[in-house]
């Protein structure tokens, strides 16, 4: 099989090219990403001797760019191109829109040109919008997205679905709660607490650290896609999660007590608009379906998480700084 991992250089993506080298050795990878700030080839230094990994350059809203990729002839798609921080999004919503809207119908369509033969669209549980006490999304759920970020997914989710019923095109969307582990971009919570802690930096946390999120390690969540696209129902929605509930502040808090730092480093700063209180997702369909099942606890996940970040200090310290891109000069030449 040949797949095309779209946004491959990034936290999740990279992690998934990782697990299908690793788990397909028949597996042809080709990782197509923009390389924005986000972007990082470093996280697959490892891979660049591998004969079945490939990387291209380039965007995928650039129509012109993705059709001669797909003159390659992937038989599947997995698609985690996208702007993803919310923060951001609230900011400049455009590129979001440009992004995750645009972009992915161009995917679609150059994919369905070219008769490819899965499509995982990688979306998120921030669609359904916020949940309340007891409450749970399943697959069947509304879509309120009170983020532009978050409408912007649900946007390319509703695209994704509309080219299955009217082309017949083979897309599966997947839903997954909130990722931790190895290689994830020190904007985003975990990482920016455990570097933040590591520095011994002040720990920002939102409004009063009380709103409760589903954490999943990224390679649970990988797992998860791997049982999507090779067993997963064409014209189907997956929700992954693994059902640990907790607030921010428990979680920075916990990884405070791994790092044996003081619970003092917590500053609370203004909340941003539109915070989601609760997210929580019903995944017991990809459980019945698919037979997928999380297998690592929070506590094992955290700690793993916590001995990486502390073990590839240059990494994040030269992400921070933003020179990881010198990385790609390095390797590939130079940036466009």
């Amino acid at each position: 099989m040949k797949v095309l991992v779209t946004g491959g250089a990034g936290f999740i993506g990279s992690n998934f090219i990782r697990f299908l080298v690793r788990n397909h050795p028949d597996c042809d990878v080709i990782n197509l990403d923009k390389l924005t700030y986000a972007g990082n080839l470093e996280n697959l230094s490892d891979l660049e001797t591998v004969a079945q990994y490939r990387f291209v350059k380039g965007d995928i809203a650039d129509k012109k760019l993705v059709g001669r990729v797909f003159q390659e002839a992937p038989d599947a798609v997995v698609n985690f191109a996208a702007e993803s921080h919310v923060d951001r999004s609230i900011l400049k919503a455009d590129q979001f829109v440009k992004t995750n809207v645009l972009g992915i119908q161009v995917l679609l369509e150059c994919a369905r040109t070219a008769g490819t033969q899965r499509f995982i669209q990688v979306s998120t549980d921030e669609v359904y919008g916020s949940a309340a006490s007891g409450e749970t999304f399943s697959e069947e759920s509304s879509m309120h997205p009170n983020s532009p970020y978050a409408a912007s997914k649900a946007a390319a989710d509703l695209l994704a679905r509309a080219y299955y019923h009217t082309y017949g095109f083979p897309v599966i969307i997947t839903r997954c709660t909130n990722n931790y582990g190895p290689y994830q971009f020190p904007e985003k919570l975990l990482p920016l607490m455990i570097t933040n802690a590591l520095a011994d930096q002040p720990l920002p946390v939102y409004g009063d650290g009380y709103n409760v999120r589903d954490w999943i390690h990224v390679e649970d969540h990988c797992a998860a896609l791997d049982r999507v696209l090779h067993q997963g129902r064409l014209g189907e929605i997956y929700n992954i999660g693994s059902h640990c509930e907790k607030t921010n502040l428990e979680m920075v808090k916990e990884l405070l007590g791994i790092l044996n730092k003081p619970q003092s480093l917590v500053r609370f700063v203004k909340d941003r608009p539109g915070h989601d209180r609760r997210y929580a997702l019903n995944v017991s369909k990809i459980q019945r379906e698919l037979g997928w099942r999380h297998q690592i606890s929070l506590g094992d996940g955290l700690r793993q998480t916590v001995a990486w970040y502390s073990c590839h200090r240059e990494w994040w310290e030269r992400v921070k700084r933003g020179e990881y891109r010198k990385y790609y000069k390095k390797v590939y030449g130079r940036i466009s």
